[in-house]
C-alpha cells in the first residue's frame, strides 16, 4: 500500500478553512423536521461543506440548501453495513435522485472479518460507480472500533481499489469513534490518493486539530457550531503577554 508522502497541510487548520472540513451531522433516529431545518440553516450560515442526514431527510435538505455552498450528504447501509448489495444500491440511487451529492456507506463488516475482501471491494465499487455517475462522491465507513489492525488495512485497500473517494472511521453508533491512531493508520494506508474522514467523538477544537494533524481532511461532527464558537473565543482571548 502507498504511504503518506507529504506532510499534513497546516493550511487546513486556518480558522477560516475549518467550515470546509466539516460535515455538519445529525443522524439521531429521533431527529425531527425542525432540527433538520436548523441544521441546514446553520450550514448556510457557517459555510459547512455538507450536512449529513438520514436518507428520509435528503429531499428536505436538498431544498433547504438549493443554490448554496453546502452539499447534501447521506448514509447508506447505516449503521450496520449488513444490508445486501442490491439494497444499498437502491438506497444510493434514491438518495442521488433526491439531491444527495455525497454518500457515506457502511461496508459489510461481517464479510470483511470473514476474509471476503473481494466481495467487500466489489460492493464498494458498485456504489462508487453509481455515485460518480451522478457527480457525487463516496465515503466508506470502516467502523474501526470493530476491526483489527490488519482488517482496517484490508478495508482501506478494498476502498482504494474500488475507487471510493474517502475512507471514514465510524458511524458514531458503535462502541467507539475516531482515534488518532486509526486516522494515522488509514492515512498511511491510502496515502494522498484518497480522503480520510474522522467521525465519532470529535467535539472540540483540540480534538479536530488532532485529527487533522493525524491525516484527516474531513470531519464528521454534530458539534461544528460549538467548535467554530470555541475557535472564535480562542482567537479573541488575550495572550499571556497581554495580561501583564
Amino acid at each position: 500500500m502507498p504511504s503518506l508522502s507529504s506532510p499534513v497541510n497546516e493550511s487546513l487548520l486556518i480558522p477560516s478553512s475549518i467550515p470546509s472540513l466539516i460535515d455538519h451531522t445529525l443522524l439521531r433516529p429521533d431527529a425531527a423536521e425542525g432540527e433538520i431545518a436548523r441544521l441546514c440553516q446553520e450550514a448556510r450560515d457557517f459555510g459547512f461543506v455538507s450536512v449529513c442526514v438520514n436518507p428520509c431527510w435528503v429531499p428536505l435538505a436538498a431544498k433547504a440548501l438549493r443554490d448554496g455552498y453546502s452539499r447534501v450528504c447521506t448514509v447508506v447501509g447505516f449503521p450496520l453495513g449488513a444490508s445486501q448489495e442490491k439494497v444499498k444500491l437502491a438506497e444510493a440511487r434514491q438518495a442521488l435522485e433526491e439531491g444527495a451529492a455525497e454518500l457515506d456507506m457502511v461496508l459489510n463488516i461481517g464479510a470483511l472479518r470473514s476474509g471476503f475482501t473481494a466481495r467487500v471491494r466489489d460492493e464498494i465499487a458498485v456504489l462508487a460507480e453509481t455515485a460518480h455517475g451522478e457527480g457525487a462522491i463516496l465515503k466508506v465507513i470502516l467502523e474501526t472500533c470493530l476491526l483489527t489492525r490488519d482488517e482496517k488495512l484490508a478495508a482501506c485497500e478494498a476502498a482504494a481499489e474500488a475507487q471510493a473517494d474517502f475512507v471514514k472511521t465510524s458511524t458514531g453508533f458503535s462502541t467507539a469513534g475516531a482515534t488518532i491512531d486509526d486516522i494515522q493508520l488509514m492515512r498511511e494506508a491510502v496515502g494522498s490518493s484518497m480522503g480520510v474522514k474522522a467521525s465519532g467523538g470529535v467535539r472540540t477544537w483540540a480534538a479536530l486539530q488532532g485529527m487533522v494533524r493525524a491525516g484527516a481532511n474531513r470531519i464528521g461532527t454534530s458539534s461544528g457550531v460549538s467548535i467554530l464558537r470555541e475557535i472564535s473565543q480562542t482567537s479573541l482571548a488575550p495572550s499571556r503577554e497581554d495580561t501583564y
